[in-house]
């Protein structure tokens, strides 16, 4: 196996444990909704989930490791892509802000900030910053 073949491989592996753990925080209260199911969707095409191992995945969730990023930038980052996917999808209203706190909970953010971080992510993706800006606004967003 050559080196490029092991680096797909690993690549493919980190986005279907990422893309399981999105699917567990989806499933945190028993049910994927059908927005979810859209975000799902549209996340499952850009992590280029195949359709039988996204089926594999919703069936057997549990199976694959947690990795959340461990440095605050590394989730920061995250939670840019997703904010971005989540405002991309259209979904509206309480929804949206339901949909992108569970996923805050699930990135590792402090649970008592967690409306406040995700209002603010998708304030910043509806004007369109990109992630270095992103990120600044996030880390001084208390000043």
């Amino acid at each position: 196996m050559s080196f490029s073949d092991l680096f797909e491989s690993g690549f493919k592996k980190r986005n279907e444990d990422h893309f399981a753990a999105i699917v567990r925080v989806a499933m945190s209260d028993g049910i994927i909704n059908d927005a979810e199911k859209a975000f799902l969707d549209r996340l499952a095409t850009r992590l280029d989930i195949t359709e039988q191992d996204y089926k594999e995945i919703l069936k057997d969730y549990k199976s694959h490791p947690i990795n959340a990023p461990h440095s605050y930038d590394e989730r920061l980052e995250r939670l840019y892509d997703l904010a971005r996917m989540v405002w991309a999808d259209h979904i509206e209203g309480p929804n949206q802000v339901s949909l992108l706190e569970k996923l805050c909970i699930g990135l590792g953010f402090n649970q008592d900030n967690i409306r406040y971080i995700a209002d603010k992510a998708l304030t910043l993706v509806h004007y369109e910053v990109d992630l270095d800006e992103f990120t600044d606004k996030m880390k001084n967003m208390n000043q």
